[in-house]
């Protein structure tokens, strides 16, 4: 084994009991200086982008459940009874009070009605058209819309997203 003294006689580098560098702060610092600060430089705009990114994905997305959740909201009141179910007035009104954090909400509703034994009807002759045994089931559809802008304007991606919601629901008889 070499003798420790003799290594650090060798190159001027200071050497330990086995023959590595011992670094001291000012051979460790020798023409790294500014590189972690470059560095920095370079990542934090991409941390940033990706965290702002996250965030709005996160936000798009809560909106898009409460839309959902709106026309859910909008088929329970008009699936109460069949006069619900034709309060289409009812129906935007349950589903745009039970999104308020959604600006710009709207809300549109349908019934449609078939027969037990198969086969659609016009639900206001549906009396006529289903025979006796039979029963009338009806249904109501409610589809919800909103156009949600993003917090910000990113290249390549559109100034504003559509989100929609619909739910349908068998009337209670």
């Amino acid at each position: 084994m070499r003798n420790p003294i003799e290594n650090q006689k060798k190159d001027g580098m200071p050497r330990g009991p086995r023959g590595y560098f011992l670094l001291t702060s000012r051979a460790a610092t020798r023409g790294d200086r500014g590189q972690a600060l470059v560095e920095l430089a370079l990542t934090l705009p991409l941390c940033f982008l990706l965290l702002v990114g996250a965030a709005e994905f996160g936000r798009l997305a809560y909106l898009a459940i409460e839309v959902a959740n709106a026309a859910r909201a909008g088929a329970a009141y008009g699936a109460q009874t069949a006069i619900t179910a034709s309060d289409t007035a009812g129906i935007a009104l349950a589903a745009t009070q039970d999104a308020p954090n959604v600006t710009g909400i709207s809300a549109t509703s349908s019934t449609s009605c078939f027969c037990s034994t198969g086969g659609a009807l016009v639900c206001t002759n549906a009396l006529a058209s289903c025979a006796s045994p039979a029963r009338i089931l009806e249904y109501v559809t409610v589809n919800t819309t909103a156009n949600v802008g993003p917090l910000f304007n990113y290249p390549g991606l559109p100034h504003s997203f559509t989100l929609s919601g619909q739910t349908i629901m068998r009337v209670e008889q």
